[in-house]
C-alpha cells in the first residue's frame, strides 16, 4: 500500500477528466463527489449506508469540530476516523468559511481571525498555523490551506486585497503543515471574478507547490452563468496532473457543468440537506415528496435507481412519512439523494472513459428537460 497521496488521470473527454487520487486508507475515483459530514455525521445516515451508496471520501468541518467536541478530544479518541467509524480518506476544510460567515462576531488581521463562538459565545482565533494544527489532531486525509473566501459581490481592489492575504496565508500553511506522508495539502485559488487575480493567485500556489488545488470563492451567490465563466479559464491555470476541487459545489447541473471545465472533486450538502426537507433529485430532475400529487403514487421515486428508497417504497409511502414527519423520511430520501449524486458520479466517469462526455452532457439535460413521470 502507498504510503503517499497521488493522482493518476486515466482518461479525458474534451476538458472533463477521470482518474483516481491513491491514498492510504483507499482510492478515490474522480470524477469525486464528497458527502458532507459537518459534525462528524453525514445527517440522517450510517457510515457503512455512505459507503454504500458508492462515496469514497467524505468531507469534515473544522470549525465545528474544533468548537464541539474540539480537535483534541477527538485526536484523544483515536482521531476522526475511529471517533465517527468511516476509515476511508477524509477532507477537511480549514475552516475559514463558516469564520468569514461570522458577521458581527468575528475579527481579522494579518495573523488570522479571532472569533466568538455561535454555540456559546466563548472566543477563539483561529490561523494557519492553527488551522494545521486542528487538522492534524482530526487526522485528516486531505487538509485544505487556510484562506479567506472572498465574498460576492467585491469589488476589484477588495478582492485583489483578500486573495493576496489568502496567498500569505497559503505559504504560512504549507509551512506548518510540513512533510506528511500519506497526507495531502491542497491550496485554495483566489481572485473572485477576476480573470487576472486568478492567474496571479494560481501562480503564487504553484510556486509553494501542493499536492492538489481548489477553486475557492465561486458558489458564493455569483450564480451558475458567472461561475461557469470563471471554470472556463480558471482550472486551466493550475497544474495538470494534481486533483481539482471545486469547493461547495451543488446542484446536479453545476457539477456536470464543472466536470465538462475540468473539475475533478466536489462537496455539498445539498443531497442531505434536501433529504430532510422533501426534495429528491432524479434524472428527470426534482421531485418534491411533500406534493398531494404523490399521496396515492405505487410507484418508486427513480424507477431506474437501485436505492433502499426506490426498491422498498413507493412515492406514496415516502409522502405519507414526510408528512407525519417520521424520522424514515429523512433517512430514505437522503439514502436516495447521496445514491444519485454517486450514480451521476459513475456515468460521467464511464463517458470520460470512452471520450463521450459530450453526448452524456446532452442526454443528461434532455433527460431532465422531459421532466417528472406524470402522476397516475
Amino acid at each position: 500500500m502507498s504510503t503517499r497521496v497521488s493522482f493518476d488521470l486515466s482518461a479525458t473527454s474534451g476538458k472533463a477528466r477521470t482518474g483516481v487520487i491513491t491514498t492510504p486508507r483507499g482510492d478515490i475515483r474522480t470524477p469525486a463527489f464528497m458527502p458532507v459530514g459537518t459534525a462528524a455525521t453525514v445527517k440522517a445516515m450510517m457510515p457503512e449506508s455512505v459507503r454504500a451508496t458508492g462515496a469514497d471520501i467524505l468531507l469534515g468541518n473544522t470549525y465545528h469540530l474544533m468548537l464541539r467536541p474540539s480537535a483534541e478530544r477527538i485526536d484523544a479518541l483515536g482521531g476522526l476516523h475511529r471517533f465517527m467509524n468511516w476509515e476511508r480518506p477524509i477532507l477537511t476544510d480549514s475552516g475559514g468559511f463558516q469564520v468569514m460567515s461570522l458577521a458581527g462576531l468575528r475579527k481579522m488581521s494579518e495573523e488570522g481571525v479571532t472569533f466568538k463562538s455561535h454555540i456559546d459565545g466563548s472566543r477563539h482565533e483561529l490561523s494557519p498555523e492553527r488551522s494545521m494544527e486542528i487538522q492534524k489532531l482530526l487526522g485528516s486525509d486531505i487538509v485544505m490551506a487556510f484562506d479567506e473566501c472572498t465574498p460576492f459581490p467585491a469589488t476589484e481592489k477588495e478582492a485583489l486585497e483578500s486573495m493576496r492575504l489568502s496567498m500569505r496565508w497559503a505559504q504560512r500553511s504549507r509551512d506548518a503543515f510540513g512533510d506528511r506522508p500519506g497526507h495531502a495539502l491542497f491550496g485554495i485559488q483566489q481572485g473572485s471574478v477576476f480573470e487576472e487575480q486568478r492567474a496571479e493567485s494560481a501562480a503564487a500556489l504553484c510556486e509553494i507547490g501542493f499536492d492538489g488545488y481548489a477553486v475557492g470563492g465561486l458558489a458564493v451567490g455569483e450564480g451558475q452563468e458567472a461561475m461557469f465563466d470563471v471554470l472556463n479559464y480558471a482550472p486551466d491555470m493550475l497544474p495538470a496532473d494534481k486533483p481539482r476541487y471545486l469547493m461547495g459545489v451543488g446542484k446536479p447541473d453545476d457539477i456536470v457543468g464543472a466536470v465538462k471545465r475540468g473539475i475533478d472533486m466536489m462537496d455539498c450538502v445539498l443531497p442531505s440537506r434536501s433529504g430532510r426537507t422533501g426534495q429528491a433529485f432524479t434524472r428527470r430532475g426534482v421531485v418534491n415528496i411533500k406534493n398531494a400529487r404523490h399521496q396515492n403514487d405505487p410507484r418508486p421515486l427513480d424507477e431506474a435507481c437501485l436505492c433502499p428508497a426506490c426498491q422498498s417504497y413507493s412515492r406514496a409511502y415516502l409522502h405519507h412519512v414526510f408528512r407525519a414527519g417520521e424520522m424514515i423520511s429523512g433517512m430514505l430520501l437522503t439514502w436516495h439523494n447521496l445514491h444519485y449524486f454517486q450514480d451521476l458520479m459513475s456515468d460521467m466517469r464511464a463517458a470520460i472513459g470512452v471520450d463521450r462526455f459530450d453526448a452524456y452532457e446532452t442526454e443528461f439535460h434532455a433527460k431532465r428537460a422531459e421532466g417528472d413521470i406524470e402522476p397516475i
